[in-house]
């Protein structure tokens, strides 16, 4: 069995990563880790794993830490990089699910996270943890940068045209909606029920910290810096991502249906839904699925691309997951194999 950790389990994306490993049949947890919460019992905060997480919550031991095969980290920015190197000098796999490795640029890091990086050196050596892109380095990696959420929904729509050089670069847009969880579990008056139930806001319209590391993966795949326009908003719903992505294209012949399924043939956690589809936040709510429709209206050189995920799972906690099970040789779809929940 494998014994794994978990840093900061009292989180949506913890709770989500407890749920999904407790039935992870590699699996075996040694630790989850909370600071304000230890001794808890992990079932008593959360009801729904009693019976299937017996542990309670713990500080964060380096000993028990360092005894485990592969530590997720679901904490706040910040934290999982004051831990990392411990970690793996004693030969720990690590899988952040924070923002701590995922921008190459510290400088540029510094700025969006308003904090110096603490152990830069190692910025380098994590891998960006996007199976649809970096399978092989994942699978030598020993430090794994998890994708935000809205970078995986977005960098998915958009990845197909940018790669074969068919989308215009320089005038991208995506236009995303994300559910209430995405702003984590903490006391904040603008996310209490009646500040977001029959409301719908954008927010960081300036500039949000997921526009640099979208734009990093990206601009790995284009002829030239992207220009994107990227949007964020809150919704009314408690989990989900639905991106509605903009690109025009610069030859109309290609058929872009094929395009999209070809390029996702072999992936297990990408679904290109038949042309004229409008996926549903919904129809992927509880899997790690990402659903993807492509369309051109009025057939004219502007294509829209629909790309919906569940923000804890594919955009969190299950991409984690299939990380590991990358990392550590396992078939891709242990643990994370499941069914969308309707209604």
């Amino acid at each position: 069995m494998i014994k794994v950790g978990v840093v900061g389990g009292t989180g949506y994306t913890g709770v989500e990563l407890l749920r999904l490993l407790a039935k992870h049949p590699e699996v075996m947890l040694a630790a989850v880790t909370s600071r304000s919460d230890a001794g808890v019992l992990v079932s008593d905060m959360f009801p729904n794993l009693r019976g299937h997480v017996d542990l309670p919550f713990s500080e964060p031991d380096p000993a028990v830490l360092s005894s485990c095969d592969v530590v997720f980290f679901a904490t706040p920015n910040g934290v999982a990089m004051t831990m990392v190197p411990m970690l793996l000098a004693a030969g720990v796999k690590v899988i952040d699910l924070a923002a701590d490795f995922r921008i190459k640029d510290v400088s540029l890091w510094n700025k969006w996270y308003g904090m110096s990086h603490a152990c830069p050196e190692l910025v380098d050596e994590a891998v960006y943890g996007l199976p649809e892109i970096n399978r092989d380095n994942i699978r030598k990696a020993h430090l794994i940068a998890n994708p935000g959420c809205y970078p995986t929904a977005t960098t998915l729509g958009f990845l197909p045209l940018i790669e074969s050089g068919l989308a215009d670069v320089s005038q991208l847009i995506a236009d995303v909606k994300s559910g209430v969880s995405g702003a984590g579990r903490k006391a904040n008056v603008a996310h209490l029920l009646c500040e977001t139930s029959e409301s719908m806001k954008a927010y960081g319209v300036p500039g949000h910290r997921h526009l640099p590391e979208i734009c990093q993966t990206l601009n790995a795949y284009a002829d030239k810096p992207v220009g994107l326009t990227f949007t964020p908003h809150l919704t009314p719903m408690m989990r989900g991502i639905h991106a509605t992505l903009y690109a025009i294209v610069v030859d109309r012949k290609v058929d872009l249906q094929m395009l999209y399924e070809q390029r996702y043939a072999e992936e297990p956690f990408v679904d290109v839904l038949p042309a004229g589809s409008h996926p549903e936040t919904r129809s992927v709510k509880g899997s790690n699925l990402c659903r993807i429709a492509i369309h051109r209206p009025q057939n004219s050189d502007v294509v829209v691309i629909l790309s919906v995920i569940d923000n804890l799972v594919k955009g969190a906690a299950g991409q984690a997951i299939h990380n590991m099970n990358i990392m550590l040789d396992l078939d891709e779809k242990s643990g994370i194999d499941n069914i969308a929940l309707l209604p």
